[in-house]
This record gives structure tokens, C-alpha cells and sequence, in this order.
């Protein structure tokens, strides 16, 4: 099928970001109208997937991406990731993943997938467009988008969907602007290449810190040093071909207390005591630590790195000192370089902060179908991080996000695609 995704300069007449009830070319916003269209703000897999699920009701989606490509983010994360769902549960609406990608898809083609993705649907894409605050419009009927170049789009409703890993997060760690060694955050990273025969430390034991001390290991690394604060659960992604993911998918609406207790002896059986090596069991529950936001590491050759000595685990940094870096437990290491995998920030506040919608963590308040009591209308796709899966997730909630926008109606139609 061909590409009838849009990607055009949006300043050109037959601006496809400006639909009747739109900005018009003195700034001002026009009048309200009932045909306006559902802004998507991201061209990620979340706002791809509520673009189709909304053209599926029969509503009119224009997806806004900062970037110039879908599957922006993607693009940037290192060379050796996959997916830590499977295949078959990680397809989004209306298009399943080829087979040829094989049970744990790869960067690459995720990527290939999402470019598909718009381009099979026929969605209807905007590049080159950053929107920075979204606000009600004057008359309350529907929202008021500024974007780039100072434009303003006026749609019936907007699906938040900027990504989960949207900013990256170096911490303001004590003499770091000093440090003349090499200080990199994971968003960065991309291969072994660069650091092979030098001594790195990786800051931060979650899925992406595990990973990237494993990928330096086998990338020829002299030294791999990993810095831990809180040990972390550790499971295997796949058990006599029983996915760390289906196991998730079953226990996602048991009590947390119970499947604390459940995963306790599984754990035992599953994943060696390595504590002699710096990484004890963890004391809290591991449902417990999912609700505070705290994923389990996917295991790809963590737990085998960190026995043989590969990865050495060293307490969490503190700061930095006369080239030196200081660790908890007053130690001083020399790491010629290092990788902070010390996650990201959502940095939805300049864009919707002002509207009562974020927790005190930044976070929005509700998300799928649900919409703000103070922003009815106003929707945020992907900013959980459920151990069922991320794909699996944006899926399900894009289909019930796009049910819920069709129940509200006034919103600008056009023919379903199915």
C-alpha cells in the first residue's frame, strides 16, 4: 500500500494541522466549530495506536510529531534492545507483528513496524510540529493547541501521548561539572564500540542499566562496574518458554499482597542468591514495588555476568571528587567512563501542567479512557509502565480511549477503517 501518511511543512497553505475552527493567519482563534478534528501529540507507538483506534470509531486523528519520523524515540535507544514482551503481545491495533521478527522484536524493527504501522493505516501524520501547552479554548468546546512557529490549532479533544522516556534524567550529582572523565546518560549509549578496553561504570540496576553493563561486558570492556542503591528483582524473561510477561498479564488485578507472596519462593527457584556478589534479595514484596513504580529487571544475561564477576556491583553514587567517584559507602573509584541510567522524565508540565491534571510526581492523574474531572476531553496515553507490557497496554487503552472520545461526540467524522 502506498505511504499516505502526511509529513508536509505545516506552514504551507493546505496545512493539514489546520483544520476549519483553527488559527487564522493574524493568530487569532476562530470560531468554534463541531467538525474539528482529535489531536494525537507523539508519533510513537501510544499515538499511533490512538490514531487508528480513532479513525476505527470513525474519527477524524491528526497525529503532531516534533520529530521528522514516526517512532522517534525508537530511532535513539541502543543497538542490541529488544522488546521484553513477545511478539505475538506487543502488535497494536489492526496490524499484528510480522513473524519474521521472531519472540523478542528488535529495535530495528520496531521500528520497520511503526513505519508500517502509519503507513498501512493511512494515518494521518504531521512531522516537524511540537506543540508546547495545551489550554481550553475560550468558549470551553474544545482545546486550543500552541505549536511550532506560533501557531494554533483548535480540536475537539487531545490524546497526550509524548512517551514515557521522553526526557532523560542526569542527576545534579556533587562536583559532576567537574568530572573530566566521560559522563554520559543511557539515552546516549548505542554500542560497546566506544568503550571497549576502558573501565565503566553503569549508574542505575534497572532493565536499562542491567542491560548496558552486559552489552560493555561482550563488547570487550576492560572493567564493568554497576551502581546500585536498591537491589532490585530480577526474573527471567522466559522459563521453559513461560514469558516473565504472561506471568504478569495473570497477576495484574490479584492483591498485591498475595502475589508478594507468590513471587517470594518463585524467585528462589528461578533466580540464585547473589548476595555474596553485592546483589541480596530484596527485602519489600515485588508487586508491592511495581505499584511504586519500580519495574523487575528482565534478565539477558545479568545474573550470569554478575556470578562469573563480569560485573562487578558497587554502591550507589554519591557524587564526584577530584576525578574520583564517590560512592555510599565512602569508597573512590577511577571509571574512565559513565553511563547514568538513571531514567527519564515525563516533562508534561510546561505542556499541560497548568491544567490541574499532574500528580506531584509529574504524572498525569488519569490515563486511558479516563479524563480529567478539570479537562474533560483531554486524554494521556503510555505514561504507565505495567509489567503486562507496554505494548499490550498502549493497545487496550488506545481502543478504549478512541470508545470514549466517539461517546462524547462532536468531533469531526470521517469513514471508518477497519
Amino acid at each position: 500500500m502506498a505511504d499516505s501518511s502526511t509529513s508536509t511543512d505545516p506552514t504551507e497553505p493546505g496545512d493539514p494541522t489546520k483544520p476549519a475552527g483553527s488559527s487564522d493567519s493574524a493568530g487569532h482563534v476562530g470560531r468554534a466549530r463541531a467538525d474539528r478534528p482529535v489531536y494525537v501529540i507523539g508519533g510513537g507507538p501510544g499515538g499511533l495506536a490512538a490514531a487508528y483506534a480513532l479513525r476505527a470509531q470513525g474519527v477524524r486523528a491528526v497525529v503532531l510529531e516534533k520529530s521528522d519520523q514516526v517512532g522517534a524515540s525508537w530511532r535513539k535507544h541502543y543497538d542490541r534492545l529488544h522488546l521484553h514482551t513477545t511478539r505475538r503481545l506487543s502488535g497494536l491495533p489492526g496490524l499484528p507483528m510480522p513473524r519474521r521478527f521472531g519472540r523478542w522484536v528488535s529495535r530495528d524493527n520496531v521500528v520497520r513496524y511503526l513505519e508500517k504501522y502509519a503507513e498501512y493505516h493511512e494515518l494521518e501524520v504531521v512531522t516537524g510540529v511540537e506543540v508546547s501547552r495545551v489550554e481550553p479554548t475560550a468558549d470551553g468546546s474544545g482545546w486550543l493547541l500552541h505549536a511550532t512557529g506560533g501557531r494554533e490549532l483548535t480540536g475537539s479533544a487531545v490524546v497526550v501521548a509524548t512517551g514515557y522516556n521522553h526526557t532523560p534524567h542526569l542527576p545534579d550529582w556533587p562536583g559532576r561539572d567537574a568530572y573530566t572523565g566521560e559522563l554520559l546518560h543511557a539515552g546516549e549509549y548505542r554500542n560497546a564500540a566506544p568503550f571497549a578496553g576502558r573501565d565503566v561504570l553503569v549508574v542505575g540496576v534497572g532493565n536499562t542499566g542491567a542491560e548496558i553493563a552486559v552489552d560493555l561486558v561482550e563488547g570487550g570492556a576492560s572493567r564493568v562496574r554497576l551502581a546500585v542503591r536498591t537491589a532490585p528483582h530480577i526474573v527471567r524473561r522466559s522459563t521453559a518458554g513461560w514469558a516473565a510477561q504472561f506471568t504478569g498479564i495473570v497477576v495484574r488485578h490479584l492483591p498485591v499482597a498475595l502475589v508478594d507472596r507468590l513471587a517470594k519462593p518463585m524467585a528462589k527457584l528461578s533466580v540464585p542468591d547473589l548476595s555474596a556478589q553485592g546483589l541480596p534479595r530484596p527485602d519489600t514484596g515485588l508487586y508491592s514495588r511495581v505499584n511504586a513504580g519500580s519495574i523487575p529487571v528482565q534478565d539477558v544475561g545479568l545474573i550470569d555476568a554478575v556470578r562469573k564477576g563480569h560485573v562487578e556491583i558497587v554502591a550507589a553514587v554519591e557524587g564526584f571528587e577530584d576525578g574520583k567517584v564517590v560512592l555510599a559507602d565512602g569508597d573512590r573509584i577511577e571509571p574512565e567512563a559513565v553511563v547514568a541510567a538513571t531514567g527519564y522524565r515525563r516533562a508534561l508540565k510546561g505542556l499541560v501542567g497548568h491544567l490541574d491534571v499532574l500528580d506531584e510526581r509529574g504524572r498525569p492523574v488519569v490515563h486511558g479512557a479516563r479524563t480529567p474531572a478539570a479537562a474533560p476531553g483531554l486524554y494521556f496515553q503510555g505514561y504507565t509502565n505495567p509489567i503486562s507490557g507496554m505494548f499490550r497496554e498502549l493497545a487496550l487503552d488506545a481502543q478504549k480511549i478512541a470508545k470514549a472520545v466517539a461517546r462524547r461526540g462532536g468531533v469531526e467524522r470521517q469513514p471508518a477503517r477497519t
